[in-house]
């Protein structure tokens, strides 16, 4: 988290952060966000209907989303530098970008298994989809559901490609706003030094 002497999330010796919150209550704040933003993501992911067709539309709706994670990357990194605690705000924004990510894939799967059965090497429920997209992210592989099809490979492949991207480029972009960010803020004053 956003360490600081002796205050933890970016705060001073007295326990606040920049701005005069306590260190405390904008970590429980943050912990709150963060859990709401997963959590949201999945009710929307358990609630949109993805009984229709396997078509280019559904390729279209893909690569608008992975657009559109892209633009809220962009966004988040933004927010991250002019946050008060930005290591805080950078765990906020992956809250957000990795499972909006992982379910942009899962529903896309869940669509495919409907319209092809023989996609996968056993039929994907939406949990079956959200358990597939996260071992292929972790690189875990189990082996017990793999991509069968051709369409199943190529879009399992590009899941891995985004997750590399995912993993290598948008952490380095919220570090990067993190380091900026706390340079911006400068570092907690020690209680010697207040005036």
């Amino acid at each position: 988290m956003d360490g600081g002497a002796g205050g933890g999330a970016g705060g001073g010796a007295d326990g606040r952060v920049p701005g005069g919150m306590p260190a405390r209550s904008v970590v429980l704040r943050a912990a709150a966000r963060t859990a709401l933003a997963t959590t949201g993501v999945l009710v929307v992911y358990f609630v949109l209907p993805l009984d229709g067709e396997f078509t280019g539309r559904t390729l279209a709706g893909l690569a608008l989303g992975v657009v559109l994670v892209g633009l809220l990357v962009l966004w988040q990194a933004r927010a991250v530098l002019r946050a008060r605690t930005p290591a805080l705000r950078a765990v906020e924004a992956l809250a957000l970008t990795l499972p909006l990510f992982l379910v942009l894939f899962a529903g896309v799967y869940v669509v495919l298994a409907g319209s092809d059965p023989g996609a996968f090497t056993e039929p994907l429920t939406r949990t079956d989809s959200l358990y597939f997209v996260v071992t292929v992210f972790a690189t875990v592989g189990f082996g017990d559901i793999a991509p069968v099809s051709q369409v199943a490979r190529v879009l399992t492949t590009a899941q891995i490609v985004g997750d590399l991207l995912l993993i290598g480029l948008v952490l380095k972009v919220f570090l990067a706003a993190v380091d900026l960010g706390r340079r911006r803020t400068g570092p907690p004053a020690h209680p010697d030094e207040r005036p």
